[in-house]
């Protein structure tokens, strides 16, 4: 079962490739964003869900999409069609998946906060179903489309940049629109407008990769788990999914927490925009820097060093618990300056390692190796605001159906606790297994020529 072309080679892809392609982070980064910044507090403060169950409810559609990842780049290996296994997945699944976001928060009042809860845990799994399905396939295409380890940077750069806007857009618009419109149907409309602009993504990656290069690999043999335990021996993927999981967490346990900090900590609600713009802003202009460290440097230690720099900006955060809002800003700026980094070189190490297999093998796993890296960072994204809801459970935060609650000093501290130290530590741990990681341009150049 092959495909039409040859990937790209070591030649560059052109710019219109390059943006369309970064253009599907639109989608991504709208949904990945959203639902971890507005569903706990949605659960929490709007339909008054204990912490403890709230934090129950947005980690098990993840948890099941954890179980779909795999599936998912198994199915989208082996399709068939003219335009390649990948990119008919992204409309297919794109438009499932904003159809189901806008009736996340569309639930109505059913007048029992356990009826209201389930609505959003079924649209939710429907929603994660949909993204499965949409990611695993966006994330495989740029094994396929360049066997070139400095255009994977290349086209990571854009993505991230694509991706830091996004976050930026989504993240800071998603409560304002709330709290212009107020109550439940604050959350409804912004629901609605989210689903438009993940809409946009989906469209502008199927359309803006319709000239890429589709690759000719065979895809793999045997079954499902055959390829899984193959995967799972690949050493160097191994080691850098471990490191991206935990980043994952730390990045959901602080994207969970900024709605929290900013109303119960710093007391003022509309920071949570402001928060957003410190932590995009410089993500937006160093993300093409991150790039061309990397490539004087190697990706590996550009990658630990955004690395340090993230987990700084956290611990900096940590200031916040005595209600200071420019070194609570600043830390947040830092922290951005680092994930930008800690997007751009694993996102252009994956496709490195998928590349080397499909050399070495001449088998077509790049589907089942993103179906397995989606699945581990939709676990590490999930985990994050489960995490961060134990946090506040455990320091005693009080829910409510729309009323102001003032929250005791406990909640506060395990509110800042939650949003710094523990995504700091996180951060740190994940290095243990970056410096075991060995994959070098040397090794990725030979399989480059194996594959041109």
């Amino acid at each position: 079962m092959s495909t039409a072309t040859s990937p790209g080679g070591p030649t560059s892809l052109t710019r219109g490739v390059r943006i369309g392609y970064g253009t599907g982070s639109v989608a991504t980064g709208a949904f990945g964003t959203v639902p971890g910044l507005m569903l706990l507090p949605f659960l929490t403060d709007e339909l008054g869900i204990a912490a403890l169950w709230a934090g129950v409810i947005v980690f098990l559609p993840k948890a099941w999409d954890v179980l779909l990842n795999p599936v998912a780049g198994r199915v989208s290996d082996r399709t068939l069609d003219p335009a390649g296994p990948r990119r008919p997945w992204l409309v297919r699944a794109g438009l499932m998946l904003a159809g189901a976001f806008a009736l996340i928060f569309a639930a109505p009042d059913l007048g029992d906060p356990a009826l209201e809860a389930a609505w959003v845990l079924v649209f939710f799994v429907l929603a994660a179903s949909a993204y499965a399905f949409f990611q695993v396939p966006y994330v495989a295409m740029p094994a396929e489309i360049t066997a070139s380890y400095d255009e994977r940077t290349r086209l990571m750069t854009w993505r991230v940049a694509i991706l830091a806007f996004t976050i930026m857009l989504a993240g800071a618009t998603a409560p304002l629109i709330r709290d212009a419109v107020g109550g439940r149907d604050g959350y409804r409309v912004m629901g609605v407008v989210m689903a438009v602009l993940i809409v946009a993504g989906v469209l502008g990656a199927w359309w803006g990769t319709r000239h890429a290069p589709i690759g000719a690999t065979v895809a793999g043999g045997g079954s499902l788990r055959d390829q899984l335990r193959i995967v799972a021996q690949a050493r160097d993927f191994r080691l850098l999914l471990t490191t991206f999981v935990l980043q994952a967490l730390a990045t959901g346990c602080m994207l969970a927490g900024v709605d929290y900090l900013a109303g119960d900590v710093l007391g003022r609600p509309g920071a949570a925009t402001v928060l957003f713009v410190c932590f995009v802003g410089p993500a937006l202009v160093l993300t093409p820097v991150w790039a061309r460290f990397g490539e004087r440097v190697g990706k590996r230690r550009g990658y630990v060093v955004a690395s340090l720099v993230l987990a700084g900006g956290a611990l900096l955060t940590l200031l916040a618990l005595g209600g200071d809002d420019v070194w609570t800003m600043t830390g947040t700026a830092l922290v951005g300056v680092g994930y930008a980094g800690c997007q751009v070189f694993p996102m252009a190490m994956l496709p490195d390692a998928a590349a080397v297999d499909s050399a070495r093998t001449g088998e077509n796993r790049a589907g089942v190796y993103t179906g397995v890296w989606t699945a581990g960072e939709t676990l590490g994204l999930a985990l994050g605001p489960a995490v961060f809801a134990v946090a506040l459970a455990l320091g005693g935060y009080v829910s409510s159906d729309g009323r102001a609650v003032e929250q005791p000093g406990s909640a506060q501290t395990a509110i800042v606790l939650g949003f710094s130290v523990v995504p700091a530590l996180l951060v740190l741990a994940s290095l243990w297994w970056l410096r075991r990681y060995s994959l070098d341009a040397t090794e990725v150049a030979a399989a480059e020529g194996a594959l041109s």
